[in-house]
């Protein structure tokens, strides 16, 4: 199967990469059937070559998440919402609202904890008044 997918070039933390279609089980630095761009992630800079990605894409190559990812940018493919970011989503947010609950319920002990303080000191404070008013005298 022929994949679309990014191969590293360039100095030593200052890479570039070229998009290329190869077989889905060369390197991932190994000779290329074709190179069909550029991408440069420290200057975002994008070079497509659209031909040539139109045709692999028709002919069933699949493009790596990264390479997808600049192909929606560069308006060849349109987006797609995957399976995997569905499911991450709906985790994230069931994660959001367990912690709100819980975050809720801390409140609501620490509220009635507080008022139930708040009580015994009021009843605490008439008793000693009317305590120390006898002794006093």
């Amino acid at each position: 199967m022929i994949t679309l997918r990014l191969k590293r070039f360039g100095k030593k933390r200052e890479t570039s990469f070229r998009i290329v279609a190869c077989n889905s089980t060369s390197r991932r630095d190994g000779r290329p059937l074709e190179e069909l761009g550029f991408y440069n992630p420290r200057t975002d800079e994008t070079r497509l070559n659209t031909d040539g990605l139109r045709r692999r894409l028709d002919q069933g190559a699949q493009p790596s998440d990264t390479v997808r990812m600049l192909l929606e940018k560069g308006g060849l493919l349109t987006k797609t919402v995957r399976p995997a970011e569905t499911v991450g989503k709906a985790k994230q947010a069931a994660a959001r609202e367990a912690e709100a609950r819980a975050a809720a319920k801390a409140a609501a002990e620490a509220a009635a904890a507080e008022a139930a303080a708040a009580a015994e000191a009021t009843a605490d404070s008439p008793a000693e008044t009317a305590e120390e008013t006898p002794a006093d005298a």
